[in-house]
C-alpha cells in the first residue's frame, strides 16, 4: 500500500471531558470578615451580618501575594493531566478561558503554557462568567474539525482583585454590591475525541444591548488607566431581572431539542451568584434541587470557575452514560447551556 497516498484516519464526530480538575485559594475569607474589612476602610455602619444576610454566602476563597488568575489556571491544569495520565506535550492546544487575566497582553494562556511546558497552540477565551464554557466548545469545535487532537481548557478566575474594599459612601456601596459575592478559583479539563457520550448539545442565547449593566471596564482602549475603572461595578438586581426574563428559553429550547427531561441529568451544574439567585433559578425552571452541585455559601461566586469546580466535585461519583447538563449565565449579557454524557 502507497502510505503516502493513504487515505487519513476518519475524524470522530464526538468530543468529550476525559479529565477533570479544580484549584481553590488556600486563604478562607468570611463575610463577617469581608464586612469588618468594609466598614472600617469606609467608616460605613452597615446590619449586623449583612453581606451573609443579604447573599448567602459564608465564606470564599481569596489568592494571596503571588497569586495569579494563572497560578490556579497552572495548578488545576497539571492536577488533570496527572488524572488523565498525561504529559504537557500529549497536549496541543491549551485554552485560558476566563474573565480575568494576568495581563492585558500576551494572553494568559502563554503564561500558563511556559509554567506547565509544551509548545502546544494557546489562546484566551474571555466572556464573563460564560468564559470557561465557552473555551470548552471552542476546544472541541477545533477538535471536530481537525485542528486539534488533544485539549486542555482551564480557568483561572482571580475577581477578589477588583472589589472595592473601601467604597466612600452608600452609593459606591451599592455600586459595587455585587462585587463581594466573589471568591477565586481555578478549573481544568482535558477534552478529547470518544467513542461514545461526550458533549452531546450546545446553544447560546446572547442580549448585548445589557453589556453596560455590570463589569470591570478598565484595562481597555476605553480606559486604559485610572484606578476607578479597575473596581467591579454593576446593578445586581437588574442583571437579575435580565436573567428571569429570557434565561428559561435556552434551557426550554434544549429540553425539547434533545428530548431530555430534568430527571435525564445527574447533575445539573448552574452559575451561581448568591443563594437567593438559585432559590430563584429553581422556582422558574423547576430543576430539581437534589440535581444541584450547590458551592456558593461556602465558595462564593467563582466566575467562570464555577461550573468547573462543580464538576471536579462530583465526576468520581458519574457513570459512564450519566448525563450533566451545565447552565452557564455571564454579562455581557449571554446565556449558555451545554450537555455532556460521561463515555
Amino acid at each position: 500500500m502507497d502510505t503516502d497516498h493513504a487515505a487519513p484516519a476518519p475524524i470522530s464526530r464526538r468530543v468529550g471531558i476525559t479529565a477533570v480538575a479544580s484549584a481553590l485559594p488556600g486563604r478562607e475569607v468570611t463575610s463577617r470578615r469581608l464586612q469588618e474589612r468594609i466598614t472600617a476602610a469606609s467608616g460605613l455602619t452597615l446590619p449586623e451580618r449583612m453581606l451573609e444576610r443579604v447573599t448567602g454566602i459564608e465564606t470564599r476563597r481569596a489568592v494571596g501575594e503571588g497569586e495569579y488568575a494563572s497560578t490556579l489556571a497552572v495548578r488545576a491544569g497539571r492536577a488533570a493531566l496527572e488524572r488523565a495520565g498525561l504529559v504537557p506535550y500529549d497536549v496541543d492546544l491549551l485554552v485560558f478561558a476566563s474573565a480575568t487575566r494576568d495581563v492585558v497582553e500576551p494572553a494568559t494562556a502563554h503564561i500558563v503554557q511556559a509554567e506547565l511546558g509544551s509548545r502546544s497552540h494557546a489562546l484566551d477565551v474571555t466572556n464573563a462568567c460564560n468564559s470557561f464554557v465557552n473555551g470548552i466548545d471552542t476546544a472541541r469545535a477545533m477538535i471536530l474539525a481537525g485542528r486539534a487532537r488533544r485539549a486542555l481548557v482551564v480557568t483561572g478566575e482571580t475577581p477578589s482583585r477588583a472589589v472595592r474594599y473601601a467604597p466612600s459612601g452608600a452609593d459606591q456601596l451599592r455600586d459595587g454590591f455585587a462585587g463581594y459575592t466573589f471568591g477565586d478559583a481555578g478549573a481544568a479539563v482535558v477534552l478529547e475525541a470518544v467513542d461514545r457520550g461526550g458533549i452531546l448539545d450546545v446553544d447560546t442565547e446572547t442580549h448585548s444591548e445589557h453589556w453596560s449593566v455590570g463589569g470591570i471596564f478598565g484595562g481597555g482602549s476605553r480606559h486604559p488607566r485610572g484606578d476607578e475603572h479597575t473596581y467591579f461595578h454593576g446593578d445586581g438586581g437588574e442583571l437579575r431581572e435580565v436573567f428571569e426574563k429570557v434565561g428559561t428559553s435556552v434551557l426550554d429550547r434544549m429540553r425539547q431539542r434533545t428530548g431530555l427531561a430534568w430527571g435525564d441529568f445527574r447533575y445539573v451544574l448552574v452559575h451561581q451568584v448568591t443563594v437567593p439567585y438559585l432559590d430563584r433559578f429553581v422556582e422558574l425552571t423547576g430543576v430539581p434541587r437534589d440535581r444541584l452541585v450547590v458551592t456558593v455559601p461556602e465558595l462564593g461566586n467563582m466566575a467562570s470557575a464555577t461550573l468547573g469546580v462543580q464538576l471536579d466535585r462530583v465526576h468520581e461519583r458519574l457513570r459512564p452514560g450519566d448525563r450533566v447538563l451545565f447552565v452557564g449565565l455571564g454579562g455581557g449579557v449571554s446565556i449558555m447551556t451545554m450537555v455532556w454524557e460521561k463515555a
